[in-house]
């Protein structure tokens, strides 16, 4: 089983498509090619084994993403702008 990612135009980032299941890598993206970008849909391809892919579970979702919470530097609102600065 594979996990496919494509970036649809240059600039933009890759966003997951979708699975395919293929014997091997290179197998896997020519599957992708022509399962997801039929219609020219995409510049690029990735291809990545399933079992590769590491998440969190979203049972542990506050305990895992608590701790960002008390770092107020991380949000853009406490950073004074000086006058000067435009387009920020």
């Amino acid at each position: 089983m594979w996990e496919v990612f494509v970036r649809s135009r240059r600039g933009l980032s890759h966003t997951h498509a979708g699975s395919l299941h293929a014997p091997d890598a290179e197998m896997a993206l020519r599957n992708a090619r022509d399962l997801y970008t039929r219609r020219s849909e995409g510049v690029s391809l990735w291809v990545v084994p399933s079992a590769q892919i590491t998440a969190s579970s979203p049972d542990e979702k506050d305990a895992f993403f608590e701790p960002a919470g008390d770092k107020p530097y991380r949000h853009p609102t406490f950073y004074e702008i000086p006058d000067g600065v435009h387009h920020l």
